[in-house]
């Protein structure tokens, strides 16, 4: 079973995220458990604030040290982390191998960044991983946790009823995935290709493929720069 502990100061921002679909069903079949944890809950300031303003006298403010490190020891003395991820517009970018690698895993922290950002010294000594979900910024890290967890849990075994579906999708293969259709057939005159109806599956593998590697030179040609 994978474990993902979320530290967030709002957590009521992903509550609902992480209790529908894929996620709850993957919790309910015991695969995964996903719990939030608010860093209020870790401070000793009797108004349950967990920042304060950046030394240097830069504009914003800044999430604290204390609470981060009294929340993460407090897991740590319950078991061991593979990793304690911080989500940061700096981190590496967090594709499909990468959520693949976290879905090997057994335990995992992430630490849901806020405010102008965390005490660096959160990053220095409490971290083993930073992840960006993409070259902008949010209003915190909730929302990056949240396509985190949800990216990692859906390849769980037993996650998704038909686990090939997993396989197919876009990036898995370094590709985009190709165009897929259903019934009818035929609607208005807009026709699904003839070959998806052949019944030769072969030949619709080799479509397929085609159709992938025509769609990522087209959509995101740097897909096969990398490869």
């Amino acid at each position: 079973m994978l474990r993902i502990d979320i530290l967030t100061v709002l957590p009521e921002m992903i509550d609902g995220a992480l209790h529908c679909s894929i996620l709850q069903r993957a919790q309910d079949k015991g695969l995964a458990a996903v719990h939030l944890h608010n860093l209020r809950d870790y401070t000793t300031n009797k108004w349950r604030r967990v920042d304060n303003y950046p030394f240097g006298g830069e504009a914003g403010m800044v999430m604290q040290i204390e609470p981060v490190d009294r929340a993460i020891a407090a897991l740590k003395a319950e078991r061991n982390y593979d990793e304690v991820i911080y989500t940061s517009p700096d981190g590496e970018q967090f594709d499909q191998p990468m959520a693949n690698g976290l879905s090997m895993l057994s335990n995992i922290i992430i630490l849901c960044g806020h405010y102008k950002g965390v005490d660096y010294r959160i990053r220095e000594h409490l971290i083993t991983r930073e992840i960006s979900v993409g070259d902008y910024v949010l209003t915190g890290g909730e929302l990056a946790a949240a396509v985190i967890a949800d990216a990692t849990v859906r390849l769980l075994p037993g996650a998704i009823g038909d686990e090939q579906s997993a396989l197919s999708d876009s990036f898995q293969d370094g590709l985009l995935a190709p165009p897929v259709y259903t019934r009818p057939a035929d609607y208005n005159g807009w026709k699904v290709p003839d070959i998806l109806l052949s019944g030769h599956e072969r030949n619709i593998s080799e479509w397929r493929l085609q159709q992938a590697h025509e769609r990522t030179l087209r959509l995101r040609p740097d897909l096969l720069e990398r490869g």
